[in-house]
């Protein structure tokens, strides 16, 4: 059975949140977070009429096409004002032949 998506968003938010205020800077280390994420289970039960999974937490109720694409849009990074700032100083180190070849 696969997990709720959001939820599991929402509980590994919780767990960012915390684990950053408990544990100082210099000691953190991703694999601890990724252990504690692998620990969350939120598991959805299936309507065997509709063959459509449901979340008891949170009323999820979608196909797993649609949990797939649930899970895809919230893993998705948000570009944020750095990231742009990163690509136009990309381009702009970048020599004119490159430039014009983007074009």
């Amino acid at each position: 059975m696969p997990n709720c998506p959001e939820c599991t968003a929402r509980t590994k938010k919780k767990i960012l949140i915390k684990y950053e205020e408990e544990v100082a800077e210099e000691d953190r280390d991703r694999q601890d977070l990724y252990k504690l994420y692998d620990q969350i289970e939120i598991p959805m039960e299936m309507d065997k009429n509709t063959k459509n999974f449901m979340c008891k937490k949170c009323g999820l109720y979608a196909s797993r096409e649609q949990i797939s694409d649930i899970k895809f849009k919230l893993n998705q990074k948000e570009r944020t004002r750095d990231d742009k700032n990163d690509d136009y100083l990309e381009w702009w180190s970048k020599s004119k032949k490159d430039k014009n070849l983007d074009n």
